[in-house]
């Protein structure tokens, strides 16, 4: 079995190890120093007081590393249009394609049935250039929990213990690959559900991001700090049922226990991705986290006052720091 994780950052970094713990020796897409790290030592993950080291054949060009039977897609999403222009020569006849990233996939409408079915995101696939070179045929969603960092040139921290994988096909059918991989991973010590409404989880996990992204990007604090305050932990929960409301108008039911949610963010002491991601001047997922949310809410009709105000302050931080 061929596996390639292209874009070995934290999550990325995360998987590959968990894929040669389940018996698969994989390939990588990096960049840059960190594909220099990896290349001379190995992806090395700190867990607790515990550091394995992994070897694994890394590249920053898809061609040297040939077709795969399965790639896993980590990368975050202003990265996407790179993907789509250079992921060609991983792809065989049966390749899939794992997307694991936060927000709104590309594919969402695919299979979606009503009258938004096969409806293309062109903010987040500009020119339809996934749709055309993988594939929507190809993709499986996939949503992860894992508080992890790159904390130095190939080294990958986790920092709790329960990370936990959900994989599902567009189409809400089981499937030998989902099936598969699934088996791979869990091996590997990752728990790992498939689901057949893997919407349901990209919702869910969705409200988590936006409850917490903006006011992170303002406040530059950890969200078990942030939820510490009275007032802003009020406007999680404005953001949290704004965000379950869009979901449940597209037809979908993702999780609203908000005062589990809450309980979840209180015990976050992690600063989210898109505040890593401001603080180590990288592109930030504001388009496919927030934008795109708003997009799916105009389409169906609900109304969200402090989803449309924190997005234009996010917009605007991110821009202030040349970031989108």
């Amino acid at each position: 079995m061929k596996i390639c994780v292209f874009g070995a950052g934290a999550i990325g970094g995360f998987l590959a190890v968990c894929l040669n713990r389940g018996g698969v020796q994989p390939s990588v897409i990096a960049r840059g120093a960190h594909l220099d790290a990896i290349r001379s030592a190995g992806i090395r993950l700190r867990h607790a007081d515990k550091e394995t080291v992994v070897a694994v054949e890394a590249s920053d060009d898809p061609a040297e590393l040939g077709v795969q039977d399965i790639v896993i897609v980590t990368v975050k999403a202003p990265a996407l249009p790179s993907v789509a222009a250079t992921i060609e020569p991983l792809l065989g006849p049966g390749t899939s394609v794992v997307f694991t990233m936060n927000g709104i996939p590309w594919w969402y409408f695919y299979r979606h049935g009503g009258p938004l079915d096969g409806r293309r995101l062109p903010a987040i696939d500009p020119g339809d250039g996934l749709w055309r070179t993988v594939g929507p045929d190809r993709a499986v969603g996939g949503v992860i929990y894992s508080a992890c960092e790159v904390v130095e040139p190939g080294v990958v921290k986790v920092r709790h213990e329960n990370s936990r994988l959900f994989l599902g096909e567009p189409g809400g059918q089981d499937s030998e690959r989902v099936a598969v991989l699934g088996d791979i991973l869990r091996r590997g010590g990752l728990k790992t559900t498939a689901t057949r409404s893997i919407r349901d989880e990209i919702w869910t996990k969705l409200m988590n991001n936006i409850a917490s992204g903006p006011l992170a990007v303002l406040t530059r604090c950890r969200v078990s700090d942030i939820v510490a305050e009275p007032s802003c932990e009020r406007a999680m929960r404005m953001m949290l049922e704004e965000t379950a409301s869009i979901a449940e108008a597209l037809g979908c039911r993702p999780d609203r226990d908000i005062d589990s949610k809450i309980a979840f963010l209180r015990k976050l002491d992690h600063k989210p991705s898109i505040l890593q991601d401001l603080e180590h001047g990288r592109a930030m997922e504001v388009e496919a986290i927030y934008g795109t949310t708003l997009t799916l809410a105009r389409m169906a009709g609900v109304k969200t006052p402090n989803l449309e105000l924190w997005t234009a302050l996010v917009t605007l931080r991110a821009r202030e720091a040349g970031l989108i």
